[in-house]
């Protein structure tokens, strides 16, 4: 019971940053599935970058 407890905490710390990506409004379409895709396979430091860098391009308002 205790390793599925450690198991279901790591899922949700692994789980924050893929979930605070897709419900911002810094990033769009194919880029923000990008920055996802960065975090599911380099993890945290993908997220970090993500909150430091983003957008990567300067959207233009019309």
């Amino acid at each position: 019971m205790f390793s599925f407890l450690i198991g279901v905490i790591v899922f949700v710390l692994w789980f924050i940053p893929i979930l605070a990506i897709s419900i911002s409004d810094r990033t769009q379409g194919g880029e923000k599935a990008a920055w996802i895709l960065a975090v599911i396979f380099v993890s945290w430091f993908a997220w970090i970058f993500y909150l430091l860098l983003a957008p990567l391009k300067s959207q233009r308002y019309v």
